[in-house]
């Protein structure tokens, strides 16, 4: 008896049918082979909201091959994920093959080897319907915000243009943050730091206290003041006055979710979101480590910390052994997840085997997927170490008279516990022998300014914790919700890789909040996503959780049609006037941002660029002709920045190069210089200029240093940090 197992990836399908016999056949559907119509809605809101699916033109041929195959078949396996959407991949491959839900066989595991699969094959489940809805609902909500919603936003403000019921939220988290940045007020204020030495060892301290009153941040907040304690303190002698010493305990944190992954993988190596989830998606699948081919880690979209007691077992196992009994707790830890929507999977991201460490899958994997790995490996070990021991200390030094002390801090690590693999960012501060009492001297004094700085910026990282945070979206949403927004020009990322809106993400933003206060509002937002799992409990009807939403959003629709003018969003008077006609200039907005031009407009079509700050460009004459005609170029801005282009455009359409230099030679033929362009999709990278003759790129904006360990080029990752373009280098980022 023959069986047919149907996956929704070709890797996976590749794995799972190494760990299965000849009598089965594993194939692959590439994902969903049933959704909504792109060209319409495909929703019936008058009839409870029917969704009509229909087969996807690129899915056909996939389609017709898996109905041949399971003609060759005695029974129908579904091994899709074990997730919302896996199960609705099955439901829609079972309603092509007349196989009514309760008849579906489902095969769910959390990890692909051949263990798990065994299992899976011996046991499987029926389809659960409540997923089936819950997945369905979200789906059919997102179609009716952004097939109803975006085409308004055509209408109103510019062609291009979408809105989404977990993108639109997100957004608005980042033009806030925007106009925080924006107002906010930077303030001047002074510290005061003394260098000491005790036995050749300098340590640092911080004026922390004036006539015992402690100072706060802003307490010093002129050049005068701070120079008038400094006067006070000419010639004078320190001593210890106070030394209080504190052991710490540091515990380990939970194994990773999906969105603590991609934070942290954000944070420590400087991968997007997308990425994160990408590589994720082939250590889960599937790597050809040899002898075999296996999933080494466990399903990566997930909200559990729950680990598997196999795991642990192993993990307790290969600690004691490679590490000692000292790093092993007396009982095992587990982990619990306190959100009751912990839904997608049963366990945290976890490696498949505790005893498969980094180090032996170094040439097995490519550089990325290695550095993914060995985060995923060295958190799920720690979990189950010790905690680490920290002894801090702050000793109090102060002048003669005890008017002014400072205060020195310092930290060691007593026993490293957990971070003998996963170490922590922050290092060891430490301060010579102190004692109550003794004298100190004093090597340097200094006032020093400072100014306050206002909110950084979202990344990838903090963006997904507020949306975590707030209760937006899921797992799996995270990701694509940044993607989105990029691709939608809605955000740049800066040189920092922080998420930068554009001038069109503000007026949406400012429509949506203004127009449709529900769209944009993190408690309804919050509350819609708990309505979904709800359904997936069953405790909900799908149906009434739509309908409650679609009833008042599409009502406000229909009003916001009539009332909203075009111009009066999108343009605005000036006291310029156009020098062609002599016709008031206006301010226009597009999906590139602000603009000034004619209110003649199609019959003058005079415009000019304006600066961020809303200020005409006065552009210098351009003493160049197109290459092509000979008319005289003319600069232009486009979605990439501003460019040289024919003046008789549309007729000539000749663009003039332009090099974007980034002032460091190539390290690499030592003639050429490292200067940014773009892949076809837009994405920037900074290559050779010599290019073919060298080869030479960096995802990644050069710093102009060099690493000091292997000195191959330093660049730019998220926050504010660096690190070595070389993959295989250690160098610490800083």
């Amino acid at each position: 008896m023959s069986k047919l197992v149907i996956v929704e990836s070709p890797t996976k399908a590749k794995t799972i049918a190494k760990f299965l016999g000849s009598k089965y056949v594993v194939k692959s559907s590439f994902g969903h082979i049933r959704d909504l119509p792109k060209t319409e809605l495909g929703i019936d809101v008058e009839h409870d909201f029917t969704p009509r699916y229909v087969i996807p033109t690129d899915k056909k041929k996939v389609v017709t091959e898996l109905k041949k195959a399971a003609k060759k078949t005695d029974e129908i396996l579904f091994a899709t994920d074990g997730d919302r959407e896996g199960e609705a991949i099955a439901w829609h491959l079972a309603n092509i093959f007349n196989i009514e839900p309760k008849d579906v066989k489902r095969l769910v595991f959390h990890e692909i080897t051949a263990e798990a699969i065994q299992e899976a094959v011996k046991n499987p489940r029926p389809l659960y319907l409540h997923l089936v809805d819950a997945q369905q609902a979200r789906r059919i909500l997102d179609r009716l915000v952004g097939y109803k919603l975006s085409p308004l936003l055509w209408k109103k403000i510019a062609r291009g243009l979408s809105a989404g019921r977990v993108q639109s939220v997100a957004l608005r988290l980042i033009i806030e943050r925007e106009r925080e940045i924006q107002k906010f007020n930077i303030e001047e204020y002074w510290s005061l730091d003394a260098l000491f030495n005790k036995n050749d060892q300098d340590f640092t301290a911080r004026l922390y206290k004036v006539s015992d009153k402690i100072l706060g941040k802003m307490a010093i907040t002129t050049k005068d003041d701070a120079e008038k304690i400094f006067n006070e303190l000419a010639g004078a002698k320190y001593q210890i006055v106070s030394l209080e010493k504190k052991t710490l305990k540091k515990t380990a944190p939970a194994p990773f979710t999906t969105s603590t992954l991609q934070q942290e993988a954000n944070r420590r190596l400087g991968f997007s979101a997308k990425q994160t989830m990408l590589l994720a998606q082939q250590l889960y699948e599937g790597i050809n480590i040899g002898h075999e081919t296996v999933g080494l880690i466990t399903y990566m979209r997930t909200d559990s910390v729950n680990l598997a007691e196999k795991f642990i077992s192993e993990a307790r196992e290969f600690i004691g052994k490679n590490y000692g009994a000292e790093f092993l707790p007396k009982i095992a830890k587990r982990f619990t997840t306190k959100s009751k929507l912990a839904q997608e999977a049963h366990e945290a991201i976890r490696p498949t085997a505790a005893v498969r460490d980094p180090e032996s899958l170094k040439d097995k994997l490519d550089p990325r997927q290695g550095r993914l790995y060995d985060l995923i490996w060295k958190r799920a070990l720690a979990c189950q170490m010790t905690d680490a021991k920290m002894e801090a200390t702050a000793a109090d030094i102060a002048n003669e008279d005890k008017k002014y002390i400072f205060r020195a801090t310092g930290n060691s690590i007593v026993f490293a516990g957990f971070l003998k693999i996963y170490s922590d960012v922050q290092k060891e501060n430490l301060l010579p022998s102190l004692t109550e009492g003794e004298k100190i001297k004093l090597s340097k004094l200094e006032p020093t300014q400072h100014f306050t700085e206002p909110p950084a910026r979202y990344n990838d990282a903090s963006l997904i914790k507020i949306l975590e945070e707030y209760g937006i979206g899921r797992p799996s949403t995270y990701a694509p919700t940044i993607s989105t927004l990029i691709a939608r020009r809605y955000v740049e990322r800066e040189e920092r890789k922080r998420l930068q809106p554009t001038e069109i993400a503000f007026l949406v933003n400012d429509l949506l909040v203004q127009h449709f206060p529900q769209i944009v509002d993190y408690q309804f937002t919050a509350k819609m996503e708990g309505d979904l799992d709800n359904v997936a409990e069953g405790q909900e009807s799908w149906i009434k959780v739509i309908k409650d939403f679609y009833g008042p959003f599409d009502e406000n629709l229909q009003k916001k049609y009539a009332e909203l003018n075009k111009k009066d969003l999108t343009e605005e008077k000036t006291d310029e006037v156009c020098e062609k006609c002599g016709s008031p200039m206006i301010i226009k907005i597009g999906r590139f941002g602000k603009f000034l031009a004619c209110s003649k407009y199609p019959d003058c079509k005079n415009t000019k660029n304006l600066n961020k700050q809303g200020v005409v460009e006065e552009q210098a004459p351009i003493d160049e002709k197109c290459e092509l005609c000979g008319a005289p170029l003319q600069r232009r801005h486009g979605r990439f920045g501003e460019f040289l282009s024919c003046s008789k455009y549309p007729e000539c359409k000749y663009i003039k190069k332009q090099v974007k230099l980034t002032g460091v030679k190539c390290p690499q033929c030592l003639e050429g210089d490292i200067i940014e362009k773009r892949t076809r999709k837009g994405k920037p990278f900074f290559a050779c200029s010599r290019y073919p003759d060298c080869k030479f790129a960096l995802w990644n904006r050069p710093t102009g240093d060099k690493c000091p360990d292997c000195q191959s080029l330093m660049v730019w990752t998220g926050q504010d940090k660096t690190a070595c373009s070389n993959k295989e280098c250690k160098a610490v980022k800083s």
